[in-house]
Formats: C-alpha cells, sequence, structure tokens
C-alpha cells in the first residue's frame, strides 16, 4: 500500500505534493498526521483552487490513498488468548481469569478467548462436581469481566448443568456484559489409544446441537470447542456463513497435543482462509489429566503467528482482515468451489 506524504508550507498554507512513499500499518501515527495535514491543505485547495493548480488531478487521487490507508489501520483488531493455570480451586480460577483478562484489555486487546474448562479440573469425576447452571457463578463472572473491560469475552467453557443433563459449554459475551451466545460442545470427546489413553466425555456429558456464531464490529466468529476442531464440515460452514475467525478453547492431551494439536488447527485456518485461535488450559504435570498447552493463534495463510508454551501465560496476535482479503482473492477457492458436483450444508435449525 502506497500513501502520499507531503511538505507543509506554512507560509501559503498548502501542500506540494511531491512523492509518494511506501506505507505500514505500524506508521500508523503517520496516517492521522496525513490526514490532518490534508485536511488543511484541502480547505485552503477548495477555498480557492486556483492558488493551487498543483493540487489538480492530486486532491482526489491523495485523499483516497489517504483514506484507504486510514481503513486499512481500522481493519485490524487485537485478539489476546488466555492459557489459564487451572487447579481444583474454582474460587482462585475465577479470580485468576478475571486479572489475566484484565491484563489483555489493559494492552489493547478486543476479544479475548479462556481455556475449555477454565473453572475447573479437565475429567469426566470432576465434571458433575463442578457443574454450573446458567446463568451462574461462572458466568455472572465472565459477564461482569467483559463489561469492566469492555471487551468480547469468549468464556471458555465450563461444565453446564440442565434439567438433568451436563454439557461442556462456551458462553459469549458482549463488551455490555450482555450474554451473545451459548455453545454446547457438539462432538464429545470419546476416543481410545490403546496403551497411550482412553477418555468417554459421553459417560457424563451430553452433546449439544447447533453450530455457534455471533457477531463484532470487526467481524463474525465461530465457536467449537476442543475436539469440534477435529470435524473439517464444522469450520467449513461457518467460513460460508462468513465467519472470518474461528475459536477453540480445547484441552489436547500429551498424546493428541504434540501429534494434532497445531496441525488440525492450520488446516482449518488454510482449508477455510480465516483466523484460527486456541486457549489450552496449561500443563500441569501434577493433574489427573495433562493438557498440552501451546494456545496458538493461526492466520488464513496457515502460519502460526502467535503460539504459547506449556506454562500459564497471555498470548496475542493482530487480526488483520485485509489481509485475510487479500488471501481469498489471491487464491480463489471459494469461487472456485464445484457446488454442481459436492455440497456441506447444515440442516434446518442447526444454527443459533
Amino acid at each position: 500500500m502506497f500513501v502520499a506524504r507531503w511538505p507543509y508550507d506554512g507560509t501559503t498554507g498548502h501542500l506540494t505534493p511531491t512523492r509518494v512513499r511506501p506505507f505500514r500499518l505500524a506508521s500508523f501515527c503517520f496516517v492521522l498526521e496525513d490526514l490532518c495535514v490534508a485536511a488543511r491543505s484541502l480547505n485552503s485547495y477548495f477555498e480557492n483552487p486556483r492558488r493551487h493548480p498543483e493540487w489538480h488531478g492530486w486532491s482526489a487521487l491523495c485523499t483516497a490513498q489517504t483514506m484507504s490507508a486510514a481503513a486499512r489501520a481500522m481493519s485490524k483488531f487485537r485478539l489476546a488468548v488466555v492459557q489459564l493455570h487451572v487447579t481444583s480451586v474454582k474460587a482462585d480460577n475465577l479470580s485468576r481469569a478475571r486479572g489475566l483478562v484484565r491484563e489483555a484489555a489493559g494492552r489493547g486487546s478486543q476479544l479475548v478467548l479462556l481455556p475449555e474448562c477454565f473453572n475447573s479440573p479437565y475429567g469426566t469425576s470432576f465434571f458433575s462436581q463442578y457443574a454450573e447452571r446458567i446463568p451462574g457463578e461462572s458466568t455472572q463472572l465472565l459477564s461482569e469481566t467483559a463489561k469492566e473491560n469492555q471487551v468480547y469475552l469468549v468464556g471458555g467453557s465450563i461444565p453446564e448443568e440442565d434439567g438433568g443433563k451436563l454439557y461442556n459449554s462456551c458462553t459469549v459475551f458482549g463488551p455490555d456484559g450482555e450474554l451473545l451466545l451459548k455453545h454446547r460442545k457438539i462432538h464429545l470427546f470419546d476416543i481410545d489409544v490403546p496403551g497411550k489413553i482412553r477418555f468417554q466425555e459421553s459417560e457424563t456429558l451430553s452433546p449439544g446441537n447447533r453450530l455457534s456464531t455471533f457477531q463484532t464490529p470487526f467481524c463474525k466468529v465461530g465457536v467449537g470447542i476442543c475436539y469440534d476442531m477435529r470435524f473439517a464440515e464444522l469450520a467449513q460452514l461457518y467460513s460460508r456463513s462468513g465467519c472470518q475467525l474461528l475459536v477453540y478453547p480445547g484441552a489436547f492431551n500429551m498424546t493428541t497435543g504434540p501429534a494434532h494439536w497445531e496441525l488440525l488447527q492450520r488446516a482449518r485456518a488454510l482449508d477455510n482462509q480465516l483466523y484460527v485461535a486456541t486457549a489450552s488450559p496449561a500443563r500441569d504435570e501434577a493433574s489427573s489429566y495433562v493438557a498440552w498447552g501451546h494456545s496458538s493463534v493461526v492466520n488464513p495463510w496457515g502460519d502460526v503467528v502467535s503460539k504459547a508454551g506449556p506454562e500459564e501465560a497471555v498470548i496475542y496476535a493482530d487480526v488483520d482482515l485485509q489481509y485475510l482479503a487479500d488471501i481469498r482473492q489471491q487464491i480463489p477457492v471459494t469461487a472456485q468451489r464445484r457446488d454442481d458436483l459436492y455440497a456441506v450444508t447444515s440442516l434446518p435449525g442447526a444454527t443459533s
């Protein structure tokens, strides 16, 4: 992208267009400067165009270029992913989550993502013990925290009790503290890898039955929880519905984590040309279920742009929607799909 730079003559009160310099979003302060200076010069130009023949043909061009640069700067927003160290003490988990969201907001984050089971240990023996109704203690804290910090807060997940059933549920709150959606984990984590790990969420949990998206001023966001990420069709449906960011609170383990965690994120991002963010609990070797950690953000090119280690951390990424649009224009797989040969569709009533 290019933006015009003009020396300002304080005596005559106008600009002399001389050259065009490369512009990067990191130089947003230059855009603001250009807007102010260009406005003064344009005002002088429009008051008496004959005084400024050097502006003929340049006024519209330079104004358009400057405004385009400003629009590109506005196409970015900051995302934070909280990799929380989760303990058996719910009050401590909630307090620490609140503090880390505050920290993320203080660093300019506009959307914050918490991990799966952020308020309780992860495990079939813990779900009923820590389960809450929604609204309840944990979601009340999420609502207050989103409002206090004026952020979109994706509340990882908590064990939810409703009508005698248990669910693994993610709630999302807006900057006004209002609940935007509740996503119940669609695909339950039932696996058996001989000699390594066996885990059966279905022994205690019930599956959700709805696809979940929410709208922000920046972009539309699709929500999944952990094992949901393995199902490419879900991500495709979210992409087709207009999502530009997918968020997956998740807790892959020490068997599936090293093998598949990053691979799946990159695949979902690359296949659908969008951003993918994942939030894991921090690794606790003393826990009965040891999470892999390594929360990440992946861009539409499939690059990992931000990544945590195993320990508690907050990572950040600037989601660049203009970059996303550029990728989709350069490799237009959406326009090249053979809808006459195949289709992925959701059933009526499956979207919330």
